[in-house]
């Protein structure tokens, strides 16, 4: 019978304790909470400073620019234009933003990069892009990839390595949405090879089965 009487209490910590594990960012608590980088004004909340209600504006959920193409001038031929908080404090706990990415043609690349903190859906403006992710180890690291159209949308799932290359004779255009207003990225190629300090070349020379010489010039390229 004591067991019994316990069962209720019992039952009730198991599904809170379940509910916080399976949370990931917490749901607003406000109608918005505009980020703000001077406090004087600021309310604390959500774990976050955000502009007094009584102060925000329209111009608070607004950005410009996102119909302007970025500098794909450099080694990989790419360039991204975020809108994340920074851009737009009105996102902040929204738990979404939106990025335009530009590719030069035959061969502008996005790099092979994850989102430590948020899914992508990849909309395609203008061009044609090869797309693909790789799963994860427990997966057997399958490669997921597909030719994109004007059109098409391709999404990739939170935390695994993907990549976008233009494969037309001209320049292509995206837009991607991702599920946080900071969803993070890293490199693979700069993280492991430009890392600072450098990560150990005999890491590197076993992970990659590779000559330290090797190794230790493309630390030289990052």
């Amino acid at each position: 019978m004591r067991n019994a009487k316990n069962f209720p209490l019992v039952f009730v910590l198991v599904a809170l304790a379940s509910t916080l594990a399976s949370a990931y960012d917490p749901s607003p608590l406000q109608d918005f909470c505009v980020g703000i980088n001077n406090i004087t004004d600021g309310v604390f909340v959500n774990g976050k400073f955000c502009k007094n209600p009584k102060f925000v504006k329209a111009d608070d959920f607004f950005f410009s620019g996102l119909n302007k193409a970025g500098n794909t001038s450099n080694a990989v031929g790419f360039a991204v234009t975020p809108v994340f908080e920074d851009q737009l404090p009105g996102l902040n706990t929204l738990g979404i933003s939106i990025v335009r990415l530009d590719y030069a043609p035959k061969g502008g690349l996005n790099p092979p990069h994850t989102h430590p903190r948020g899914t992508e859906v990849l909309t395609v403006l203008e061009g044609t892009l090869l797309v693909g992710f790789v799963s994860s180890d427990q997966d057997g690291n399958r490669l997921f990839t597909k030719v994109l159209y004007k059109g098409d949308v391709f999404v990739f799932p939170i935390g695994l390595i993907h990549f976008q290359l233009n494969i037309g004779d001209t320049p292509a255009v995206a837009i991607a949405g991702l599920s946080s207003q900071n969803p993070g990225v890293i490199t693979i190629a700069n993280a492991l090879f430009g890392s600072k300090p450098d990560i150990s070349p005999d890491v590197l020379t076993k992970a990659f089965m590779l000559d330290k010489k090797v190794i230790q010039y493309l630390q030289s390229k990052f």
